[in-house]
């Protein structure tokens, strides 16, 4: 009955997860080019997939040689991050700035073509750097308070499961609004560039704490 509690746990932990700042931010500039909600789901998707995958695997390798993940190597994936959210945001307002540029069509004329996006392969890596940023901490609370690495490792798949399912349901729930920004004249411009200031400010923001965390160790 506590494993089954602990892993019930997990999965709702890995909800929360999701809906952390840094998650959020990239996850939200991604599915932003999208024009369908299948699109952006399946890009939430490939990122939940990628954040899974490198928990498990780091989080299985520590917890096999009960060894914590090196302070520095932590703080490293950490500027990572940042410098991803930075880039992300970067990128947003670039595509909007493009966009806006573009001759305005007729009224009664063909919707404007889509942005052209990340194949699935992008937001992937970008879960894997984000499941790497955060794969040291999860197993050091998971070695505390599992000792059994096998029942570890599940709970990690539970918890990168109830991550990929909260970004799922993020993109799902963002469909409606977005669809309906996205039919007026503006709305793409101004729904990237809100979310690449957003990720490049949290991406500043965070640079420094994290280089300097880097350094000092």
């Amino acid at each position: 009955m506590t494993i089954v509690l602990a892993l019930i746990l997990g999965l709702l932990q890995g909800l929360r997860h999701a809906f952390e700042p840094d998650h959020v931010v990239a996850v939200s500039t991604m599915i932003s080019e999208q024009r369908s909600t299948r699109a952006r789901t399946i890009y939430a998707v490939s990122w939940g997939l990628g954040h899974a995958s490198m928990l498990v695997v780091v989080g299985g390798i520590l917890m096999a040689f009960r060894s914590e993940l090196p302070r520095r190597l932590d703080a490293a994936f950490e500027v990572a991050v940042s410098l991803m959210l930075m880039g992300l945001g970067v990128r947003a307002i670039f595509l909007a700035w493009r966009l806006s540029r573009r001759a305005p069509e007729p009224l009664n004329g063909p919707a404007p073509p889509p942005v052209r996006g990340w194949r699935s392969i992008g937001p992937l890596a970008l879960g894997m750097v984000h499941g790497l940023a955060g794969s040291g901490a999860l197993t050091a609370l998971v070695v505390a308070r599992l000792h059994s690495p096998f029942i570890g490792v599940a709970f990690m798949l539970i918890f990168g499961a109830g991550a990929t399912l909260g970004m799922s349901l993020l993109a799902g729930a963002a469909g409606v609004p977005l669809s309906r920004v996205m039919r007026t004249k503006r709305g793409m411009p101004l729904l990237l560039a809100s979310t690449g200031s957003v990720s490049l400010v949290l991406g500043l923001s965070w640079i420094g704490t994290a280089v300097h965390r880097c350094a000092g160790l």
